[in-house]
């Protein structure tokens, strides 16, 4: 697969596909400033999932044009042009844009040569902005490796101007708003989004308040000594977090073996070690090298700055020359690397053999490349990229997919720097692949060979360029965030600023740089790496910063040579399966849309259709006039749901479907059709969407496909291989990603774990397959969803194209499938406990869940949705921020089929009885503060959820996939954002109060409460054995308890202070006096600031001692029964036996839907 455009460039790395320039980042909560470092280019999308973020909104307001002033801006106020101006360069106003873009644009230079995009969106309902400062961990000194991440993080932690370290993000929070950041090679990324009202209620726009606010980060940092090593500790938190993830390990394995005089060499995300510790023990101010590293690379002229909002573009001028006139100017010039490459000639022809942690196997082939920044017009890596990543007829991947060898290819550039960059090539490998690699190696350069021998071929570029248009020409909004984070990346880079939204089109067809690109693809010039578990198995070799086991050698002259031989190949000695690509039959050609005019774009689609057979839903699109469409089909049956084996049958027949697709489906996707076939536990799940003209082509030959598959064992055994490495693999992914799989099991009536998938698969054969899909396919209902630019006779022709083709028996509404969910009894406090997988992985986790109750009912979901609002940010203030838990930290609804419960998740060295004790300390805390919360303060957390709950639908897709989800559902409650807004406006602070005090409190004889706890088997604090081991964790632990309470305390010391108490008794009383002692003598605190610290000890030393695997006891010898930090907390009860837990609990109510389908039918809708 070739990346299809610079915004979504797409390169295989291990299994899985991961978007360079395109970054999506961490953000565990919200409204925190959950900083991330990004893998060089390559910004993976981990971002915990939120359960109600597809609600979430902000409505807003366009300014009155009124009399200049220049005081503090405000809704009614205007600058003129020339009070604007002032001494503002104003660069271009006329962007090209895609053909609905309704925005205005601006960009502008400040008099300290900042530049700034600004973007007036009358009908946004968020506001937006980002600073991408062109410097990044490239730029870290060679001994103090993180230095630029460090800094990314230090910089939320207040200013000279707000000073309180959480004053940003409270600000931010107060008006629906979030931030976040991330840091690369050459650019740290800043931005946020807010509230932007259609009828403020404030002085001043809550947009010129976050801005003023975001721009004291340039101006004057604090870089707070308070905060200084709570932050380290979350960098080094995060780096924990990647320690255990192929990606990150593969990625660093690349740097390390390369050229030590580039920073391409450089460990990026840096740790406690590398940024606090060594440079301590050098005798260097740690602090003060953060503020050295700032101002010597941060500097106005090398930061590009982008603002959306309602506001008018004159306005927002004002506002941009105002509060970022200050950031000092001191004319850096462009951090380029020029003077020398990542590879040098000794890192080129060697074969790389890397151990991964995850059951996978690939060949990375890296070629070093030319920089193509200043080609922006041709871009002539995307010719190569489409051509070495075709999956078609003729192609690399079809040819060695059909010999058994490989599951994936993909190709495209990574920029490595302005100066440098890589073209690269991907290959996931069967077991057969890996043994053959040679073969397949020689496959690549023989196509390369191919590709050589032929002049550019401008038709092949044509077809690009005019996807490249279509696609552009109808592009849709994206979030705000989003939007103004890749722009300001953008406007890094050499392009005219007219060409700031158009960079993905290709203008110019420049075939003599077309050849320069494939000169660099040649046998000389090249590395190659192998990740395979099992091959060969004598690495001698560990990986400095994540240990990744692995075997360097020179590339054996034999296997060169037949390298060389095979780019040189002759036309009539090639193999006669290699040949260009065909012409692209499915580049959409009617692209017109009836655009019609609506007072109000219809809410809910219609029922054109509805029989025993058949539901078929219908809207024609009346928001986003776009040729564009999707088809979502369910054919219902319920044997897939019945059993494991059912499913894994089920999921094993959509795999062999779209492997014998692939080569088909190939041209439409580049076209941009695309289709997916999945199982469900409905059935069989099929959507085909995208460009309109060809959709019911392709529609028809995936349901022939589906009707006529034919199971070839050969490939059969590929994907059993493959299926069977993906459930293994997913017991070793992150722990925040496994838990809540555990709370699902636990939780549905009818669900299973990967493990029982997994044995299942292993017994199943190509005869299963064979035989079960027809009994999928032969008695069915079938639900459709037809969505965008489609008349009605459109929607009914493809419908029953479904029917003929498959000619399958009505199933009637009695057999099925019923989802229900189990209840949580009032006073309940579960505990099931796992432990992890991966002997490596040194991160525990929780999800701790508190049951709510029905999903429909719509008052208590109001007051769950205003509760998650209430809590978001001062829970990832406290547990992450402030107790430094984990970098992954998270709370919110989670709502299931039927049930609905409020849950908290956190990631953490810190064992889970531990992060179980301080979430009960949280909420505790949060009770308080509750009943104390002044009534702006309530109202101003009721108006964000509001907001939220009424957010503009972004795109087409977006509203496909509400209907779509309201209709799975069952419940069809196609309004339900609008009756939760009006619920949530109804709450008062009594409700509130009465819902945490019933459901939520830990004291509550009411509330049901069900924690996961998942054990990591490695990590500082797994269980020592002997005294002295337990004894250093525990004052480990005491150590960073007490700098998150603000004292620095010596290590050492605090260890000679414990130096002869016998901690393994247990004695608490001992413990805390021997504490208390150092606390006044050691750090001679006075008995005031002591009193505090001792409490907290004292509250979680029960926890912490067995933690390290001490039995606490109390003064007179008895063991310490209390479960978490409040003996009224109800004694928990540990689940051993899943079947029975679930078979002692009522179970809900099955979905029905909350108004009469009859309603919605409309069998004489026009169109």
């Amino acid at each position: 697969m070739p990346p299809r455009s610079p915004a979504t460039r797409r390169l295989w790395n291990s299994q899985v596909p991961l978007y360079l320039r395109s970054p999506a980042f961490r953000a565990f909560s919200k409204l925190g400033a959950s900083a991330a470092i990004a893998p060089h280019f390559i910004y993976p999308s981990p971002r915990f999932p939120t359960p109600n973020e597809r609600c979430s909104s902000f409505p807003a307001l366009r300014s009155s044009h009124a009399l200049v002033s220049l005081s503090l801006p405000s809704r009614a106020r205007f600058f003129s042009n020339t009070a604007t101006m002032g001494s503002i360069e104003r660069i271009a106003e006329q962007l090209e844009k895609p053909e609905l873009d309704d925005r205005s644009y601006r960009v502008i230079r400040l008099p300290n040569k900042l530049e700034a995009l600004l973007v007036h969106d009358p009908d946004t309902d968020k506001a937006s902005a980002a600073v991408n400062v062109n410097v990044g961990n490239f730029s870290d000194a060679d001994d103090m490796p993180g230095m630029a991440h460090a800094v990314e993080h230090l910089l939320f932690m207040g200013t000279q101007k707000y000073p309180k370290e959480n004053a940003y993000n409270q600000y931010l929070a107060s008006h629906s708003g979030s931030s976040n950041a991330y840091t690369a090679a050459t650019e740290t990324n800043y931005f946020f989004e807010i509230d932007t009202p259609a009828k403020p209620n404030y002085p001043t726009s809550p947009l010129y308040g976050a801005l003023d606010r975001f721009a004291q980060f340039f101006v004057e940092p604090l870089f707070l000594e308070s905060t200084l090593d709570r932050e380290l500790r979350a960098v080094d938190s995060e780096n924990k977090k990647n320690l255990q993830s192929d990606l990150w390990r593969l990625m660093q394995l690349n740097k390390t073996l390369s050229n030590p005089a580039h920073p391409y060499h450089h460990f990026s995300t840096g740790n406690l070690q590398t940024l606090k510790e060594e440079p301590q023990k050098r005798g260097l101010e740690v602090r003060q090298e953060f503020i050295k590293f700032y101002q010597a690379h941060y500097s106005s002229n090398i930061m590009k700055l982008v603002v959306l909002g309602r506001d008018p573009l004159d306005e927002m001028e004002q506002w941009v020359g105002d509060l970022f006139k200050h950031v000092k100017n001191q004319d850096l010039p462009q951090n380029r690397w020029d003077h020398a490459q990542p590879c040098l000639p000794e890192h080129l022809g060697k074969q790389i053999f890397a151990k991964p942690v995850m059951d996978m196997r690939s060949l990375d082939i890296y070629f070093p490349f030319m920089d193509e920044e200043s080609m922006f017009e041709s871009q002539p890596s995307r010719y190569l990229s489409h051509l070495i990543g075709h999956e078609g007829p003729g192609s690399i991947l079809a040819y060695i997919k059909a010999k058994g060898w490989a599951n994936g290819l993909s190709a495209g550039v990574m920029p490595v720097c302005p100066g440098s960059a890589f073209f690269t090539i991907s290959v996931r490998l069967t077991p057969e692949g890996l043994k053959q690699y040679r073969e397949v190696t020689k496959v690549v350069f023989e196509y390369i060979g191919m590709i050589k021998e032929r002049e550019p071929q401008q038709w092949i570029f044509d077809e690009m360029k005019n996807l490249a248009e279509v696609e552009f020409r109808f592009k849709q909004k994206s979030p705000a965030s989003r939007f103004t984070s890749r722009l300001s990346s953008v406007m890094q880079k050499p392009y005219p600023r007219e060409w700031l939204l158009s960079g993905s089109l290709l203008r110019k067809f420049e075939p003599e740089l077309v050849k320069k690109a494939l000169s660099y693809l040649r046998p000389d010039n090249f590395r190659m790496v192998i990740v395979a578990q099992d091959y060969p198995g004598d690495w001698n070799c560990r990986e400095k910063w994540y240990g990744t086991e692995y075997k360097v050698e020179d590339i054996p002259q034999d296997f060169m040579d037949s390298i060389r031989k095979a780019v040189e190949t002759s036309p009539e000695s090639r193999l006669s399966e290699l040949h260009m690509p065909h012409k692209n039959e499915f580049v959409p050609t009617r692209l017109s849309v009836e655009k019609k005019e609506v007072s109000e774009p219809a809410k809910t689609p219609k029922l054109i259709r509805h029989d025993d057979h058949v539901r078929l839903w219908y809207k024609k699109d009346d928001r986003f006039w776009v040729p564009k469409a999707t088809v979502h089909i369910t054919l219902r049956n319920p044997l897939v749901w019945a059993t494991p084996a059912n499913l894994v049958k089920a999921k094993f027949y959509s795999e062999l479907v779209r492997d014998a697709l692939n080569e088909y489906s190939y041209d439409a996707e580049l076209a941009g059709l695309d289709y997916s076939l999945s199982a469900s536990l409905f059935g069989l799940d099929i959507s085909v969407g995208g460009y309109n003209d060809k959709m019911s082509v392709l529609l028809e030959k995936v349901l022939t496909s589906m009707r006529d598959l034919v199971v070839k064992p050969d490939r059969f055994n590929i994907i059993k291989e493959r299926m069977t490495r993906n459930y293994k693999n997913a017991e070793y992914q992150q722990p925040f990603y496994q838990v809540g799989d555990y709370t699902r099991y636990l939780t549905a009536e009818r669900t299973w774990l990967n493990e029982q998938y997994a044995a299942e698969l292993e017994h199943i054969e190509a005869e299963d397959v064979s035989c079960f899909f027809p009994q999928i396919l032969r008695q069915n209902h079938i639900e459709v969803l037809a969505h965008g630019n489609l008349y009605k006779e459109d929607a009914l022709r493809m419908t029953d194209l479904v029917e003929s083709t498959l000619q399958s028996r009505t199933l009637p509404e009695s057999q099925w499938y019923v989802r229900r969910n189990m209840i949580l009894p009032p006073g309940a406090n579960y505990i099931y406990e796992r432990t992890l997988k991966d002997p490596a992985n040194v991160n525990h986790c929780i999800e701790y869940y508190l049951f709510i109750g029905k999903i429909d009912d719509d008052a208590l979901r109001a007051k769950l949705l205003l509760f998650a609002q209430m809590t978001d940010e001062p829970a990832f203030d406290q547990l992450r921020s402030k107790e430094q838990l984990g970098y992954v930290v998270w709370s919110g609804a989670r709502y299931s089929a039927t049930t609905m419960g409020y849950r908290v998740i956190i990631q953490s060295e810190r064992n889970a009885p531990y992060l179980e004790s301080r979430i009960d300390s949280f909420l505790t805390g949060f009770g308080k503060s509750l009943q104390n919360m002044s009534e702006q303060d309530f109202e101003n957390h009721k108006r964000s959820v509001v907001n939220k709950r009424l957010e503009k639908l972004k795109n087409l897709s977006s509203e496909t996939n509400r209907f779509w989800s309201h209709i799975g559902s069952e419940y069809f409650d196609f309004v339900q954002n609008e009756s939760d807004a009006a619920n949530v406006r109804k709450l008062t602070q009594a409700d509130l109060i009465q819902f945490f005090q019933q459901f939520v409190d830990p004291t509550s004889a009411t509330r049901a409460k069900l924690a996961i706890h998942l054990k990591a088997q490695a990590g500082a604090h797994a269980h020592a054995t002997k005294p002295e081991e337990q004894k250093a964790q525990l004052v480990s632990l005491f150590g960073k308890q007490l700098e998150a309470a603000g004292f620095a305390a010596d290590t050492e010391r605090l260890s000679a202070a414990f130096e002869n108490v016998d901690v393994s008794s247990g004695d608490e009383a001992q413990i805390l006096t021997t504490l208390k002692a150092f606390l006044e003598s050691g750090l001679s605190l006075s008995e005031e600031q002591t009193k505090p610290v001792i409490g907290q000890v004292e509250s979680n030393l029960g926890l912490q001692l067995k933690q390290v695997g001490i039995e606490p006891k109390k003064s007179d010898g008895t063991a310490v029964q209390a479960n978490g930090t409040n003996g009224d907390i109800q004694k928990s009860t540990y689940i051993n036996n899943v079947p029975e837990f679930k078979a002692r609990l009522a179970v809900s109510a099955g979905p029905s839907p909350v108004t009469d389908l009859s309603e919605f039918e409309d069998f004489d809708a026009k169109l």
